[in-house]
C-alpha cells in the first residue's frame, strides 16, 4: 500500500514511476501510440484512408464505455474497502480479547498470559499467510514442536488457531481463573475471528465474474484500436497524443480497477496486511504485560511503499 499526502500533488507525480500499475499501463500507452504513428503514417502518406464514423455515434460509445468503466471502479474499490473493514475488525476483536483476559488472569498467571499473548498474536499471522498463498511458520510465535507440526500439518490453519484458543478458554474456566459470565463476554469477540477469515475468503474467491471483466477489456481494446482511424481526418499527426491520452484514461482506470479487486494481494496498492499483523501483535503482548523482543515491535512500524 503506498502512503502518500493527498494535498501534495507535485511530490506525488515525482514518484509516479515508483508504481508497478503505472509503470505497465505507460508500456501499453507506448505500443498503442506506435500503432497510432502507424496508422497516421500510412493514412495520410501510403493509402490515403478515409474512415469516418458519426462522431454522435462515437460519442455515444465513448459514453457507454464511461459507465461501464465508471460500476467496474466502484464494484473492485467496494471490495478493497470491505477487505480493510473486515480487518479493521480483526484488529478490535484482538485488543478487546486481550483487555478482557488481561483484566480476568491474575497479574501472577504469566504462563498463561504468555501463552495467550502467543495465540492471539498467532492469528492474524496465520490469515496473512493463508490470504497470500501460505502461512510461513518461521512468522509465528512458537508454541512448542509438537503444536508447530500440528499447524503445519493443517489445511485451515486459522481454524485450527481459533480452536486452540477456545480450549484454551475452556480450561481457564475449568481452573476457576474465568467465570461463565467472563467466558460469555470473551465469545461475542471470539467469533469475529472466524467471521472475518470467512470474509475475507469470500472477498478472494468470488472474483468479478469473468464474463463481465472480459467484456469491459474487449470494448476498450476495439474503441482504442478504432479511434486512430476515427480521429485521422480531423486531427491528421495529433490523432497520436490525443490517442494516446485517451488510452492512458481508459486503460488506467480498468487497470487499478484490476489491482484492488482482491486487496489480499502483494501489489503496491493492496493491503498493508503483514504490517497490520504484527501491529496486533504489539498491541496484544503490551495489554497482557507479556515482554516482545525489540525486532518483532519494529516490524509493526517497518515501512511497505511510502511517498512522503
Amino acid at each position: 500500500m503506498i502512503i502518500y499526502k493527498s494535498a501534495d500533488w507535485w511530490e506525488a507525480l515525482r514518484h509516479l514511476h515508483t508504481s508497478g500499475i503505472i509503470r505497465k499501463l505507460l508500456n501499453r500507452v507506448w505500443l498503442l501510440g506506435l500503432y497510432g504513428t502507424a496508422i497516421a503514417l500510412l493514412g495520410r502518406g501510403v493509402f490515403d484512408i478515409k474512415f469516418t464514423v458519426d462522431p454522435q455515434y462515437f460519442s455515444l460509445l465513448g459514453i457507454l464505455l464511461s459507465l461501464l468503466l465508471a460500476f467496474r471502479t466502484n464494484t473492485a474499490y467496494d471490495r478493497f474497502w470491505e477487505g480493510r473493514r473486515v480487518w479493521g475488525q480483526l484488529v478490535n476483536n484482538c485488543r478487546n480479547l486481550a483487555v478482557l483476559l488481561h483484566a480476568r488472569l491474575p497479574a501472577t498467571a504469566h504462563e498463561h498470559r504468555f501463552h495467550l499473548a502467543k495465540l492471539l498474536s498467532n492469528f492474524p499471522i496465520a490469515l496473512d499467510g493463508h490470504l497470500r498463498g501460505g502461512v510461513r511458520f518461521e512468522k509465528l510465535e512458537d508454541l512448542g514442536p509438537a503444536y508447530m507440526e500440528r499447524l503445519q500439518q493443517s489445511s485451515h490453519v486459522p481454524s485450527l488457531l481459533a480452536a486452540t484458543l477456545q480450549e484454551y478458554y475452556e480450561q481457564l474456566l475449568r481452573d476457576d481463573l474465568l467465570l461463565p459470565v467472563h467466558l460469555l463476554a470473551i465469545q461475542r469477540h471470539h467469533e469475529v475471528l472466524l467471521d472475518v477469515t470467512g470474509a475475507c475468503e469470500r472477498i478472494q474467491k468470488t472474483p468479478i465474474p469473468f464474463s463481465y471483466s472480459f467484456f469491459i477489456k474487449a470494448f476498450i481494446s476495439v474503441f482504442l484500436l478504432i479511434m486512430p482511424l476515427v480521429l485521422l481526418s480531423s486531427y491528421g499527426y495529433f490523432m497520436v497524443p490525443i490517442t494516446m491520452f485517451g488510452a492512458f484514461a481508459l486503460l488506467g482506470v480498468e487497470m487499478i480497477g484490476d489491482e484492488i479487486e482482491d486487496p489480499f494481494g502483494k501489489d503496491s496498492n493492496d493491503l498493508p496486511l503483514t504490517q497490520l499483523s504484527n501491529r496486533i501483535r504489539v498491541n496484544v503482548h503490551e495489554i497482557l504485560g507479556v515482554e516482545l523482543h525489540e525486532e518483532k515491535k519494529a516490524l509493526a512500524d517497518a515501512p511497505y511503499s511510502v511517498v512522503f
